[in-house]
């Protein structure tokens, strides 16, 4: 997830989306990686992405993405400076349900904001090329969004209805919490993976003095 400056607006009208879509499009030939779900919003984006390598840095791709949109607005809108919140927030997470989870979380921004009252009113997401309303080339699938069906519809048809299943509040509290932080999402054992190669643990510490012992 990256944002605007001060949550500053980086949208202005429609061309100014299609060519960050097309950055997109470009970034991926030049670094590959698989792009699941995104959705670009007035001041900010959010995007699911895995490597094709293990040592892949997704960073680079970011980076290309966002230096050529930011080019690209102030050349257009005559300004200058810089269009980005400082770096961008990302937060692993595991190949299971959080996945799915997560992309719903994403799709779903529009929704939350107030700007549709459905995600497939809203023109620039993933939502309409996994529900079969519009058609991305270069959206890749991940492999639960393809065990909705044997076919290209019944996986359109699948991933609506799941789409449409109640969400509890703590699902998007903790994967906020997570991009905010730059935490693991998923599961314990993958938390645990990652603590283990990063030397960090991911736990909330309880706010308020530490008690005083008694001697």
């Amino acid at each position: 997830m990256n944002r605007g400056n001060n949550h500053q607006q980086i949208f202005f009208d429609d061309d100014d989306y299609q060519f960050f879509l097309h950055a997109l499009k470009l970034a991926k030939e030049q670094h590959p990686c698989k792009i699941y779900s995104f959705v670009l919003m007035t001041n900010h984006i959010h995007l699911l992405l895995e490597p094709i390598k293990e040592d892949q840095l997704l960073a680079l791709f970011i980076k290309q993405i966002t230096q050529r949109y930011g080019q690209y607005v102030n050349k257009k809108y005559q300004r200058t400076g810089t269009l980005w919140e400082g770096r961008f927030k990302s937060s692993p997470i595991s190949t299971d349900h959080y996945l799915l989870a997560c992309s719903r979380y994403i799709e779903m921004n529009p929704v939350r904001a107030g700007i549709v009252e459905k995600p497939e009113d809203y023109e620039y997401s993933s939502y309409g090329a996994k529900t079969g309303i519009s058609n991305i080339d270069w959206l890749d699938r991940d492999f639960l969004y393809e065990s909705f069906g044997k076919t290209g519809e019944e996986r359109q048809i699948g991933y609506r209805t799941w789409f449409s299943e109640s969400i509890s509040q703590d699902e998007w509290k903790n994967i906020r919490e997570s991009l905010m932080r730059n935490w693991p999402y998923g599961n314990a054992l993958f938390t645990k993976e990652i603590e283990a190669v990063s030397g960090r643990t991911f736990k909330a510490k309880k706010r308020g003095r530490k008690p005083i012992e008694n001697k």
